[in-house]
């Protein structure tokens, strides 16, 4: 067996191999070393300083204290901040600098941030971002700070600046002219949309920096202002003319309506119904209406009733005085006109208006529409002796109530019917009773018209509604047998003898002057609702007449006498009427009361007659008496 091989000597080579092992770690120590110390020599270097590496918004701060770094960038970004804003309105411009609108850079916070960098709590930590900076390098992005608060200031401001309110559309009445106030448009900034259009131009640098604002706009109401206003200056335009004829169809002069008259009139008002609103223009011509009213009188003409006779043998009326129609100014209908005239400037004369009045009782009427069949009633009176101016004037009234109806539950006036007593109406003087003597004056005898036809009514049913008696008894009246008590005296105008017709069918009034008799007639003509009978008149406490009176005449010779009242007896006179109805059952029963005062007879004699000295030494006082005709 062959001997085994010794192995290699191994000294040499490991010696090599630890030499080169320990060569290493000294190497790596050293290196180690070194890197610490060069760590301890930059962490000495930048105690007080940014890392090396570390940029801000793209500027290198590495290296620079937190001094410095400050000052670079705030030169940095010097000219974001001093960038203009232009905020635009139509052709208005109003321009801020962006930290006016709070736009700012946060420079101490972008220093505080690049300083920290390599500086935490781990050691480890702090060392790998200083490497990182060292070697990669560290960009802090540069953020801006937007301050709304200080941006919605600004625009609050230029928003009050903006602000129109809105004023609607009015109209001015100054004297008589009116003008039409325009509306305003109201005007607001839109503060929220301003902020987010403002806020978009500042996140982008390189964006717009002119921004339109958002205006809302509220147009003003008009309503109907021109309607209006065109209405009143139409009726302010010129006067209104307004024209009538009189009763005989002459033009009368225009009465003008001036537009302070007119302006006067108008009432304009804003109604509001919600949101609708409208001028509306009145006319109030109240004043106007009552002033119309006042002319109505004068302008207008009443219809004039025919005047008839009834032949009781044909039944028919024939007409003695025919009737005529009369005209009414409408006053309604005239304002009407003028209301729609007012507003009309080219129509500014107005027609007054004016109705017919018809006349109740024309020829086209038959006696049996009017229930005119039969003689109902009639008197006779006389005047034996009068003067004759005492029978014209009895001729002539009882020919003014010739032919005239009464209608059912009308009231007959005498002296409405017969008009006024003057001498204008053809009346001439004769004796009546005046302050308690019978003397001379206008249309003595009337009072026979008014008993003639009061003894008619009388005898024919009728309600009696105004009857006066003489102040004594008139011979006259009880002639023929007729007692005293159914005398009926009159005296304008406070005196009337007044009856109604209380039956359901018309009545028919004629008159018959009978000189020759020297009687005067009524009849009424009707149909016979009742019958009537009057009792004699019952006479009472009879007061015999003073002694004759003698008065100085100077226009009497002696010896001569003129008799100028006639003596007659007081008395209290009842006349009872009795009126039945067709089956002659009594219906009503009234009675007529008078109160004569006694009357002396007085005569006129010549100056110096004995007469007179007997008259004087007696001392006779005067009666009083109702004054009549």
């Amino acid at each position: 067996m062959s001997p085994k091989p010794y192995p290699p000597p191994r000294g040499p080579w490991l010696v090599r191999l630890l030499r080169l092992a320990i060569l290493a770690f000294i190497t790596l120590t050293l290196l180690c070393l070194l890197l610490i110390a060069g760590a301890l020599a930059l962490q000495i270097a930048v105690q007080d300083r940014i890392v090396p590496g570390v940029r801000v918004g793209g500027l290198d701060v590495g290296g620079l204290t937190r001094a410095e770094a400050a000052a670079a960038l705030t030169h940095r970004f010097e000219n974001l901040t001093e960038t203009g804003y232009t905020f635009r309105d139509g052709e208005r411009r109003w321009t801020a600098m962006a930290e006016e609108l709070g736009l700012s850079v946060p420079v101490d916070e972008l220093v505080k941030r690049a300083f920290s960098i390599g500086r935490g709590d781990e050691s480890r930590r702090s060392l790998r971002e200083q490497a990182d900076a060292w070697f990669a390098g560290v960009d802090i992005r540069a953020k801006l700070s937007f301050d709304q608060s200080i941006a919605r200031a600004y625009l609050q401001r230029l928003a009050a600046e903006i602000h129109v309110e809105r004023r609607d559309a009015t109209l001015q009445i100054n004297g008589t002219t009116v003008r039409k106030q325009e509306g305003l448009t109201g005007r607001a900034l839109d503060i929220e949309a301003a902020l987010a259009a403002l806020s978009s131009a500042l996140r982008s640098q390189d964006g717009e920096r002119e921004i339109a604002l958002i205006i809302h706009e509220s147009p003003p109401r008009q309503w109907n202002v021109d309607e209006a206003v065109g209405l009143i200056d139409a009726a302010l335009s010129t006067p209104l003319h307004l024209v009538g004829t009189d009763r005989n169809g002459a033009l009368l002069r225009p009465w003008v309506i001036s537009e302070d008259l007119i302006l006067a009139a108008l009432a304009v008002s804003l109604r509001v119904d919600g949101d609708a609103r409208r001028y509306e223009v009145d006319l109030d011509l109240s004043a106007l209406e009552r002033y119309m009213a006042t002319l109505s009188p004068a302008l207008s003409m009443p219809a004039v009733d025919g005047l008839f006779d009834f032949d009781p043998a044909s039944g028919r009326l024939s007409a003695i005085s025919p009737s005529s129609t009369g005209r009414k100014l409408n006053v309604e209908e005239t304002i009407r006109r003028l209301e729609a005239a007012i507003f009309d400037p080219l129509n500014r004369r107005v027609a007054m208006a004016f109705e017919p009045v018809l006349p109740r009782f024309h020829e086209g009427l038959s006696a049996a529409e009017l229930g005119i069949t039969e003689l109902v009633a009639e008197a006779t009176t006389y005047f034996w002796g009068s003067w004759p101016n005492r029978r014209h004037n009895i001729a002539l009234g009882a020919g003014v109530l010739n032919g005239i109806i009464i209608a059912p539950g009308e009231e007959f006036s005498f002296n409405q019917h017969l008009g006024d007593i003057t001498a204008e109406a053809g009346y001439l003087d004769g004796s009546v009773i005046l302050g308690g003597a019978t003397v001379t004056g206008i249309g003595g005898g009337i009072c026979q018209v008014s008993t003639t036809m009061f003894r008619a009514a009388y005898k024919g049913g009728y309600a009696i509604t105004e009857r006066n008696s003489h102040g004594y008894r008139v011979g006259y009246y009880e002639y023929a047998g007729a007692g005293p008590g159914l005398d009926a005296a009159i005296w304008q105008p406070e005196i009337d003898l007044r009856f109604q017709n209380n039956s359901p069918h018309h009545l028919l009034i004629e008159s018959s002057y009978l000189g020759a008799r020297d009687a005067l007639q009524f009849r009424i003509y009707s149909t016979r609702h009742w019958t009537t009978v009057v009792e004699s008149p019952v006479i009472r406490d009879i007061v015999p007449a003073p002694e004759d009176k003698y008065v100085e005449a100077e226009d009497l010779y002696s010896g001569q006498t003129r008799q100028i009242d006639y003596a007659a007896d007081g008395a209290d006179v009842w006349v009872y009427r009795n009126v039945y109805d067709s089956a002659g059952v009594l219906v009503t029963r009234d009675q007529t009361y008078t109160r004569y005062a006694p009357w002396q007879a007085v005569f006129e004699v010549a100056p110096g007659d004995p007469r007179l000295e007997v008259e004087e030494a007696e001392g006779e006082g005067e009666t009083e008496a109702v004054a009549s005709n």
